[in-house]
């Protein structure tokens, strides 16, 4: 009696989830020969057995982990955004498939796919992550407190540091209609806020630590508008940004491109995307604005081209367009060993 053939695994596609793991495999045509589900400790054991092969799964929490753990095993592990997934999801949602739409999506030759990263640019996200959270709830407090004082007809200038000098001077003053009550809700928010400040004051001691002892970092600091906390976000989200073909991917990878809305031969440009990592963009930003009002145009080689541009549209247009060039310079020192950004007194930037 003649047995059919196995069919060659190609690709395999796993849903991860918090126990239990979903996996789909393809053959080269594309039809699923094999589903399965394992837990967290089948699931290594069974790749362990298996031959080297294409393994995609969507990026989600854990996703970065079992990456590693697979590209530790050999097997060629690709993360996937959701939604360059959802397109190849089929008929209604479960978890099988939900895994043969991974499967499909990561042997598709124009897929895009998220860098696996190393643990040490997790734990530097993390710490990037803590400190936005933190100055949220800075925020987020002061806020609280200014509410309460306008409740008694108190109101405060904007800013932390008029914050800081008009509560207290509301609080020292025992004419106004501030009730005992208030008074003491509003120091337990003070001492809520000195707490937050002192832990942001801790996380960005830590990023400045490790600033000065990255060598990329260091040579990113040395572009205009980027500091510690930028280079340090980049690095994280990045890496040595050698999976960007070139400078315009990065930017685009972070939303500073225009998004576009083409048809018929027309074509038609709209605002930035905003696509991508929406913390690391802010910071470029803020970087950019900094720099676009306190750079020394006369003697940089940006001063001419920023002031052409400034010349013929919006502040705020100028500033995003600054980000891009900014971006653009970040690619191109990060993927060249050894390059810092040299200032070319009195020449124009092109």
């Amino acid at each position: 009696m003649r047995t059919k053939p196995v069919p060659e695994t190609a690709a395999f596609g796993i849903d991860i989830g918090k126990k239990v793991f979903h996996v789909v495999a393809l053959d080269a045509s594309g039809a699923p020969i094999q589903r399965a589900k394992f837990s967290r400790d089948t699931l290594m054991a069974f790749f362990e057995a298996e031959p080297k092969v294409l393994i995609g799964m969507e990026a989600c929490p854990g996703s970065q982990w079992l990456a590693r753990r697979l590209v530790a095993m050999g097997h060629d592990a690709r993360i996937i955004p959701a939604r360059f997934v959802k397109p190849y999801v089929k008929s209604n949602k479960t978890d099988t498939v939900d895994a043969a739409a991974i499967a499909e999506a990561v042997t598709r030759p124009t897929m895009r796919f998220v860098e696996v990263r190393t643990p040490e640019q997790v734990d530097l996200q993390a710490l990037h992550r803590i400190r936005d959270r933190l100055v949220g709830q800075r925020t987020a407090l002061m806020n609280q407190a200014r509410a309460f004082c306008l409740e008694y007809g108190l109101a405060m200038r904007v800013g932390a540091g008029g914050f800081h000098a008009d509560i207290r001077r509301h609080l020292a003053n025992a004419g106004n209609d501030l009730t005992p009550a208030m008074r003491v809700l509003l120091e337990e928010l003070l001492d809520d806020l000195a707490y937050t400040e002192g832990r942001i004051k801790a996380v960005n001691a830590s990023v400045e630590a490790y600033a000065r002892e990255h060598e990329a970092v260091s040579r990113l600091v040395t572009i205009p508008g980027i500091g510690p906390l930028g280079a340090t976000a980049i690095i994280a989200a990045a890496g040595d940004g050698r999976q960007f073909r070139k400078a315009r991917d990065l930017a685009a990878w972070l939303g500073l491109v225009p998004a576009e809305h083409s048809t018929g031969g027309k074509q038609t440009l709209l605002g930035i995307s905003k696509r991508g990592n929406c913390y690391v963009r802010r910071l470029i930003i803020h970087g950019a604005r900094s720099c676009f009002l306190h750079l020394n145009r006369a003697n940089h080689a940006l001063g001419g081209w920023l002031s052409a541009l400034e010349a013929r549209t919006h502040r705020n247009k100028a500033v995003v367009a600054l980000a891009n060039k900014l971006t653009r310079i970040v690619w191109a020192i990060l993927t060249r060993p050894g390059t810092v950004y040299l200032q070319s007194r009195g020449a124009a930037a092109r």
